[in-house]
């Protein structure tokens, strides 16, 4: 037996039980809806506040990382498609242990981000019911999603696609009014809209002074790399597509363009609409959108970006238990997660693996209403890491992979990333400079030690996550042998 078909064999086994039920309709508007979220129609008010029009530059920089990361991951698929995604290529490329380290994190990073997006929705509906418990409205919003991704993968795709559809729809509706109102110069209350707004912001394109500071939208992109996450689903959702090889380089591809209409036009017109401190200057903060529409008199409006707040969160709710479900399934059948996460319904729905998800949701729920927000920056911040961290396992599999095809021992792929190694090597480098970038920006922004907490995040965090990682390392570290035959490094290693 050959290295490949060997490979093919022992990886094969990940995918027995799924459906291949998501079309061409429902992956595209997947690939569209995980680079729309609240980190855009919310997050983006008090980093405009903070740093001004050279925002846009962060948003720049950081999506052109996501496309070659997106480019990245589209050769990792169409070289073998994997529900367990980016857990399973780590397996095949860098061994046991990196699958472990790589599926744990992620699934972290989606139990921290769900229970946070589960606080949102509570915020959001007391808007209109503000008696309303928030525990309430997030246990009904866990509830639906957890409902749409137990019956099974179309559901869940239809789901997304109809959020996508509504996301998109906002959008899209924002960047017509934006352009009328700064083409025509219109008033928003004392201030005419206009693309020399850009330049004649308070402090100008990068304001330096006083309050804002030089630094300000360098060290920024490390919270715009959170906006931009989930943009990697495409690639846990490929195993469940009917017809992968199609639809990836189309969903790929497409991910420039609406990287720099959805967000960068977007952040453009907003800067050139009204001054950027005047976003983000309520408490609590209320989206940017919703600022430019009550500006503008049209305040009805802001019921209906309610609602598409609301839907991003249950989106986002949505994609978590997807992906985690599929990723712990993936460890569960290496012995790396408990075995009850292997199991699947009829609809081929790994609901064990959701479920327990789901569980750590409704602690999270708990957490909401007895601890102060504080807990919950942290959350968000540790979130950031893990997607930091699945970013970089995407870009070293595709590494790993182009140089095994050009020693020929692969046979080389039908959709490779162009600019081999560099704009792997370039992603990288940009990826470790956001870490770094979290914990400078952590201590120099916050003048007591506990607000600090991008900070201790890192330089505390970062070392505790591992430090426990290697620990249940070694509890699984037998079974997994065993369940390999000895085999835990790489089967290509030494090629």
């Amino acid at each position: 037996m050959t290295d490949a078909s060997r490979s093919t064999a022992q990886f094969d086994a990940e995918q027995v039980g799924y459906k291949q039920t998501l079309g061409g309709r429902q992956v595209q508007m997947i690939a569209i809806g995980g680079a729309i979220g609240t980190g855009l129609f919310l997050g983006s008010a008090s980093r405009l506040h903070s740093n001004g029009p050279a925002l846009l530059i962060s948003y720049v920089v950081t999506g052109l990382v996501a496309y070659f990361l997106m480019r990245a991951l589209g050769e990792l698929v169409l070289y073998r498609t994997s529900s367990g995604a980016f857990v399973s290529w780590m397996r095949e490329f860098f061994g046991e242990k990196g699958a472990y380290v790589t599926g744990w994190l992620y699934w972290l990073n989606w139990a921290l981000t769900g229970t946070t997006e589960l606080s949102a929705v509570g915020v959001y509906v007391r808007k209109w019911a503000p008696h309303m418990p928030a525990w309430l409205t997030a246990l009904i919003a866990l509830i639906v999603v957890l409902v749409v991704n137990m019956l099974s993968a179309k559901m869940f795709g239809e789901f997304e696609f109809w959020a996508s559809v509504l996301k998109v729809g906002a959008i899209v509706l924002f960047l017509i009014v934006g352009i009328v109102v700064v083409v025509g110069g219109v008033h928003l209350g004392t201030h005419q809209a206009g693309f020399s707004n850009l330049w004649n912001n308070p402090g100008g394109f990068w304001p330096t002074a006083d309050p804002y500071h030089w630094y300000g939208p360098i060290l920024v992109m490390s919270g715009v790399v959170f906006a931009y996450s989930a943009i990697e689903l495409v690639g846990v959702a490929a195993g469940e597509m009917k017809d992968p090889e199609k639809e990836v380089p189309k969903a790929v591809k497409a991910v420039i363009f609406r990287i720099g209409v959805f967000y960068c036009g977007s952040i453009l017109l907003l800067c050139a609409m009204l001054p950027t401190r005047q976003y983000g200057a309520t408490e609590p903060i209320e989206s940017p959108f919703v600022t430019v529409f009550d500006k503008l008199g049209l305040s009805g409006m802001a019921d209906v970006i309610n609602v598409v707040l609301i839907v991003a969160a249950m989106s986002s709710l949505n994609s978590g238990l997807y992906s985690t479900g599929r990723v712990l399934r993936s460890l569960g059948m290496s012995f790396q997660a408990p075995q009850f996460t292997i199991k699947m319904n009829r609809g081929g729905v790994p609901w064990a693996g959701i479920a327990l998800t789901a569980v750590v949701y409704v602690l999270g729920i708990v957490l909401n209403a007895v601890t102060p927000e504080k807990a919950f920056n942290i959350a968000l911040e540790a979130a950031a890491v893990g997607v930091v961290f699945t970013w970089s396992t995407i870009f070293l599999c595709q590494l790993r992979l182009r140089q095994l095809v050009n020693r020929g021992v692969i046979p080389p792929g039908k959709f490779q990333a162009p600019g081999y190694p560099w704009t792997s090597l370039f992603g990288l480098a940009f990826l470790i400079f956001v870490i770094v970038a979290m914990a400078i920006d952590g201590w120099i922004s916050n003048p007591d030690y506990s607000d600090k907490t991008d900070f201790w995040v890192v330089v505390g965090g970062i070392p505790i996550i591992f430090a426990a990682i290697t620990v249940g390392w070694f509890f699984v570290r037998d079974k997994v042998s065993e369940n390999t035959n000895g085999q835990l490094q790489s089967i290509w290693a030494g090629k």
